[in-house]
């Protein structure tokens, strides 16, 4: 008997659960790593290794394989989620998309704004920071606050979340992508090709797909551009057609699709074991009292807190409001100013995301810790803020 499967409100209750194993995942690494075995964490993390054949082909951490490695699925998760709702979801439909849209870009480049006034003159290239949403998490709120938030929010914030995804992604590309070999880059193409050229004859092999999918990344890791943006490509490209013989049964619409069996089958790994891994690893931050007070005196951790909490819900809120004024999109049914406000504040739960951006923005270890801190500390603020916001508007009459 075929198993039943419901793709968005599996997706939906996947993020909220992985939410809380970040969460714990996170606290682990901030405890270990002001524990007496930070020095036999950090020398895990550390702890490298070459893979030769004749010549070095890889030489990695244990860091990087995760930031790099296994994070690749974590994005081609988020590749796919972005071509199912650009396809078949919120965002296939301009009626559907153009809200979210506007909420998005707003709540980017205000965040950005903010922080280069703040930090631009200290070190502007840190403005990607707290353009990032945590989809997981700012979701996972969504489900904490329950009918405080009106419903039609979970699918405004979805969609909002997938294109700040989107702008995420091509941030990590254009920006943060330094010394790019032109041959790698060329090889890297060529591979892209292939992989269009066996979709487009038919190919359907998962086997042969891996082993492009391995070229892939292997060709954007020598050329510069960071290898997890292959993931992005991959699940982009992956064609929103029926899956034969899935032994899926789709209880919304009957339909299995290629894109559907791969987040059945990939999402739980990316979203229970890679992403809190990723957390552990990353937010491992010793934290003194000097670390505190340089926080506190860095204009760095300021730009980030002050677009996450600030940036964001504001960004959010301003840009669909004056998109409603010129009748351009519309307000999520049920919703007012302060539910988008709330939302907006959800949004700033930047985490995951952040943290991989501020790690890629800060080549010094100590600038990245410090932006970790802000990310780490903003996220917190952004939650408790939409928390009550939401809280508030329950109250009302």
């Amino acid at each position: 008997m075929n198993r039943v499967i419901r793709p968005l409100r599996d997706f939906l209750h996947r993020e909220s659960a992985s939410g809380i194993l970040i969460l714990l995942a996170s606290l682990l690494g901030l405890i270990v790593a002001n524990s007496p075995l930070s020095e036999n964490y950090f020398t895990v993390l550390e702890w490298d290794f070459n893979i030769s054949i004749g010549v070095s082909l890889l030489n990695l951490t244990i860091l990087k394989t995760i930031n790099y490695v296994l994070m690749t699925l974590f994005f081609f998760v988020v590749g796919l989620e972005i071509k199912r709702e650009l396809t078949s979801g919120h965002l296939s439909s301009f009626k559907n998309a153009v809200t979210p849209f506007i909420a998005a870009i707003g709540g980017m480049a205000l965040p950005a704004g903010i922080y280069l006034i703040i930090a631009g003159d200290v070190d502007a290239n840190g403005w990607g920071v707290p353009v990032a949403t945590d989809i997981a998490l700012a979701v996972g709120l969504l489900a904490l606050v329950g009918t405080s938030a009106v419903a039609s929010l979970r699918s405004f914030l979805l969609a909002l979340a997938v294109i700040d995804d989107i702008g995420a992604i091509l941030i990590i590309a254009l920006v943060y992508s330094a010394g790019v070999s032109t041959s790698w880059s060329f090889l890297a193409a060529i591979t892209v090709a292939a992989i269009y050229l066996l979709n487009k004859f038919g190919v359907r092999s998962t086997y042969v797909y891996i082993l492009f999918g391995i070229a892939l990344w292997y060709c954007m890791y020598k050329s510069g551009v960071h290898p997890t943006l292959a993931g992005v490509i991959l699940g982009l490209m992956t064609p929103n057609i029926l899956k034969e013989n899935s032994k899926l049964h789709d209880g919304d619409d009957n339909q299995v699709s290629v894109i559907e069996w791969l987040e059945e089958r990939i999402h739980p790994w990316s979203s229970f074991i890679i992403v809190p891994l990723f957390a552990f690893a990353n937010t491992g931050v010793v934290i003194t009292s000097d670390s505190i007070n340089d926080a506190i005196n860095s204009p760095i951790a300021w730009g980030i807190f002050a677009g996450l909490v600030i940036g964001k819900p504001i960004g959010v809120l301003a840009s669909v409001f004056i998109a409603r004024k010129i009748n351009l999109g519309q307000y999520p049914q049920g919703a007012k100013n302060v539910d988008i406000l709330a939302t907006g504040s959800a949004a700033g739960i930047g985490f995951t995301v952040a943290i991989f951006i501020a790690n890629l923005a800060f080549s010094d270890p100590a600038t990245q810790d410090l932006a970790i801190f802000a990310v780490i500390i903003a996220s917190l603020v952004s939650a408790v803020f939409s928390v009550l916001l939401f809280k508030l508007v329950s109250k009302k009459p």
